[in-house]
């Protein structure tokens, strides 16, 4: 039991937050690419990810894993990016700070949902048994593309107009 549910119940939570952390995050960042700050989508974007860290830290693991290392990747991007933006109001450095770790946090989502897809998805088990195989490494591959060229063009264009009080 964790937090009083089943581990089945909590792993159906965790994957219903990670979602809405990912599609909270895709909305931010196309955002993000029109230089509009969409605050109410932010604040769910960073509380859904920061949930899906946090409870990921809730599961039975024993010892260190990649999946914890992603954790704590995770939740420090999400703590700069926090301060970037409420603390550092996007102000000069902490623009492109704020979309580097905004886009970041977005990629580290992704390339968990890749990773457990390959897991748990038959099909895709099927065709990366062990996660070594080009499947899986071209799926990682093109996340990280996509992740450098959409962050690259959300650090030139994300200036949002007007004051920057969070």
């Amino acid at each position: 039991m964790i937090l009083g549910l089943s581990l089945a119940a909590f792993t159906i939570l965790h994957v219903l937050i990670s979602v809405a952390a990912i599609a909270a995050g895709i909305v931010v960042v196309i955002g993000m690419l029109r230089a509009e700050r969409l605050s109410g989508w932010t604040a769910a974007f960073f509380a859904f990810t920061l949930l899906t860290s946090l409870t990921g830290f809730l599961f039975p693991i024993k010892g260190f894993t990649p999946a914890l290392g992603t954790g704590v990747v995770s939740t420090v991007i999400l703590l700069t990016a926090l301060w970037a933006i409420y603390g550092g109001h996007l102000g000069g450095a902490w623009r492109w700070i704020y979309a580097v770790c905004a886009v970041a946090a977005l990629y580290l989502n992704i390339l968990v949902l890749i990773v457990q897809a390959f897991l748990k998805v038959p099909p895709l088990h099927v065709l990366a048994p062990t996660g070594s195989e080009p499947p899986f490494l071209v799926a990682q591959i093109a996340a990280l593309a996509i992740a450098v060229i959409v962050g690259f063009y959300v650090v030139r264009r994300f200036r949002p107009a007007g004051p920057h009080l969070a």
